[in-house]
């Protein structure tokens, strides 16, 4: 692991043990049986029952956990040793069967043998990763003939834009990858408030075109891609939540950017 992955693997373990207290992730919530997954996945990748599913990047496996819920036969992998260590506590507590392994996932096949019928991901795990010709080549490593690869993520075009006031943004970064990540310092996350210390990460940011190609270079069909102009938290500052709990921007911009992607996948039988 390099001495950016490494940085991010602290980085994750110090964070695991925040997100389990947020409210973002509502961790009692989840143990009295609130659905963690969004409509997107559940009406795109449909019914799971007895269906083998390896969850990559997994953090502390609620959703992998969620979708053993709804009857798949689960397996989530992370590189944080925290959040494997709650995941696993939290299957035993739940009662949900799962295997779970901390590695990074480019090490993966050193451990896990075995094909899937699903391999799935989803919502900012794509800019923790520096390689994704080799992230691709893992996922049609471990499908099943006919077995599909799903993702739900954040579009990478917003990524480009900066919040200004006056719900105003400006496009201020690169939407193509560069090989020399970008640091990120910063006392809390997405969801804490600030924890008092500074936390060190590094991000690529890796476009539409990187994406697909990496899967269909590794033998994999596309066999959707859909695009949605609203996200799963607030982004930009002047977002607003709907009833439906996914977040806009205010109603004159609406539609103007998007700010999730969904793709699936398909390995040849």
């Amino acid at each position: 692991m390099n001495e950016y992955l490494q940085a991010n693997q602290q980085r994750w373990d110090e964070l695991a043990i925040e997100h389990q207290k947020s409210e973002f992730y509502d961790l009692a919530g989840f143990k009295a049986g609130k659905d963690r997954l969004r409509s997107i996945e559940l009406s795109e990748l449909g019914d799971v029952g007895g269906k083998s599913l390896l969850h990559l990047q997994c953090h502390f496996g609620m959703d992998t956990l969620a979708w053993a819920r709804r009857g798949a036969i689960v397996t989530g992998v992370d590189f944080s040793q925290n959040s494997i260590a709650l995941a696993q506590s939290l299957s035993e507590e739940l009662n949900l069967p799962a295997r779970f392994y901390c590695t990074d996932i480019y090490a993966l096949p050193d451990l896990l043998s075995g094909e899937f019928d699903i391999v799935f991901t989803s919502y900012g795990v794509l800019h923790g990763l520096p390689d994704l010709k080799r992230w691709g080549q893992i996922i049609a490593r471990y499908l099943k003939p006919g077995g599909i690869f799903y993702i739900v993520e954040d579009h990478p075009f917003f990524r480009v834009f900066r919040a200004k006031p006056e719900a105003e943004f400006k496009a201020e970064r690169s939407y193509f990858f560069s090989k020399e990540p970008q640091r990120i310092e910063a006392t809390g996350s997405y969801a804490t408030a600030n924890l008092g210390t500074t936390g060190v990460s590094y991000v690529w940011d890796h476009s539409l075109g990187d994406v697909i190609n990496s899967l269909v270079n590794a033998g994999l069909s596309i066999e959707f891609l859909h695009e949605y102009p609203f996200a799963a938290r607030a982004k930009f500052p002047f977002m607003e939540q709907g009833e439906d709990g996914w977040w806009r921007l205010p109603s004159q911009q609406h539609g103007t950017i998007p700010f999730l992607f969904s793709l699936q996948a398909r390995k040849p039988v």
